[in-house]
């Protein structure tokens, strides 16, 4: 992009035209005059091109004009660029690792789908800090709010069943959550839960949890990983028969959960197959988008130095040539 930022500047240019136009034009034969008693002498005189090439003096004066007046309106060549101005989320990831997430009514089992899907979930994220509270007995921050996640995702590759005492602290693990969010400046603070079962551990129940989060504005949803047949098959290392699969019961604390959502503005769900816990944290996503503001922008860099340089040259030019090769003889 190219533009003027003194454009009144070029008013000027009408005076070099109209003083190129009274030299060429309106004073054209207008020139001193020599009288001689007969042509012969004039017509014997050697015909020369620096006649010509005198002329061309005047038209080195009214370029270095141009170029001046050009520089003086300040000739700027711009770049367009863009500034994105996000308002980002901060989300926690608040994940049950007890025992029970082992059973593999959703494949491979409960946490390893858990764990992929949340990945994904995190890679098609912009702009936004996550971090992760896993929960089972007790409940610990095993990332802190970040931008990197690939360290994130490092972290969340690494848990499994038994890095805790077993048991379920669903409010432990949600007041740990809100606790992460605490002097977060965000916009927008959400947890997102998700567990197999109803709290018997802790000494902050799931209710309590959820009314702090309210108290500062922080969004749960919940997500009850397991199937709704009843029984769920869960994996066992016989020492005579090697694995095998006993029927362990589903129990989901729903009206819990949907309590701790509504108390807060988020949402329940429950995730009885792959597809569907995908789907959940796809909705999720689309519920919890990233507000972006994109400002445009132009970036303009100097050029009159150039024009004056031109100018300027082209005026020393014709100094040089005026008064050495075509200087007049008064």
């Amino acid at each position: 992009m190219f533009r003027f930022s003194d454009p009144y500047y070029l008013i000027l240019l009408v005076a070099v035209i109209l003083l190129g136009y009274r030299h060429f034009f309106l004073q054209h034969g207008r020139g001193a005059t020599l009288r001689f008693s007969h042509l012969g002498i004039i017509k014997r005189a050697a015909k020369h091109g620096s006649l010509v090439i005198r002329q061309m003096l005047f038209v080195l004066k009214l370029l270095a004009l141009i170029f001046i007046v050009l520089a003086f309106a300040r000739p700027q060549s711009g770049v367009k660029g863009e500034e994105v101005i996000t308002e980002g989320v901060d989300i926690v990831l608040v994940m049950d690792i007890s025992g029970s997430m082992l059973a593999e009514d959703i494949k491979p089992n409960r946490l390893e789908a858990a764990k992929e899907v949340a990945a994904e979930f995190v890679k098609g994220r912009k702009n936004d800090r996550i971090g992760m509270v896993v929960f089972a007995g007790e409940a610990y921050t095993q990332c802190p709010l970040t931008l990197d996640y690939g360290v994130l995702l490092n972290f969340l590759e690494n848990i499994h069943v038994g890095m805790i005492e077993d048991g379920t602290a669903i409010g432990m693990g949600l007041a740990t959550g809100v606790n992460r969010l605490r002097n977060s400046k965000a916009k927008s603070k959400v947890i997102v839960l998700l567990t197999d079962g109803r709290n018997n551990r802790g000494q902050i129940d799931p209710t309590t949890a959820a009314q702090l989060a309210q108290a500062l504005d922080v969004k749960i949803h919940a997500i009850g990983a397991g199937t709704t047949q009843g029984t769920a098959p869960y994996p066992v290392d016989d020492p005579f028969f090697g694995k095998r699969y006993v029927p362990i019961q589903v129990d989901i604390d729903e009206p819990m959960l949907r309590k701790v959502a509504q108390i807060t503005g988020g949402k329940m769900f429950r995730a009885t197959d792959r597809n569907r816990l995908k789907s959940i944290y796809k909705e999720i996503d689309e519920m919890e988008k990233t507000e972006i503001k994109v400002k445009e922008y132009t970036r303009y860099s100097e050029l009159f130095h150039y024009f004056l340089i031109i100018g300027l040259g082209l005026l020393l030019t014709e100094a040089v040539l005026a008064n050495t090769r075509f200087r007049k003889i008064p």
